[in-house]
């Protein structure tokens, strides 16, 4: 099956979410799930019934590679 951006979190099914351990506790999590047809779901697990973004696997490749690298980091201070 393929999802749209926007689609509620819980209407996909089959799919294993996962979240940071570094998240554990705090409740303000963004959780991740591999898509059966390729691409990733991303979702606040604040509102797990809430929109997900459906991003591909090329792009999903794209912003770890720059999370790894620090391209983010200026967010935060």
């Amino acid at each position: 099956m393929i999802f749209m951006n926007g689609v509620a979190a819980d209407e996909i099914s089959g799919v294993s979410w996962r979240k940071s351990v570094a998240s554990a506790g705090i409740g303000a999590c963004v959780e991740v799930a591999a898509l059966a047809n390729g691409g990733v779901a991303v979702r606040n697990s604040r509102d797990a019934s809430g929109p997900a973004l459906i991003f591909t696997d090329d792009e999903m490749r794209a912003f770890v590679s720059g999370a790894k690298n620090g391209e983010f980091d200026s967010l935060y201070g």
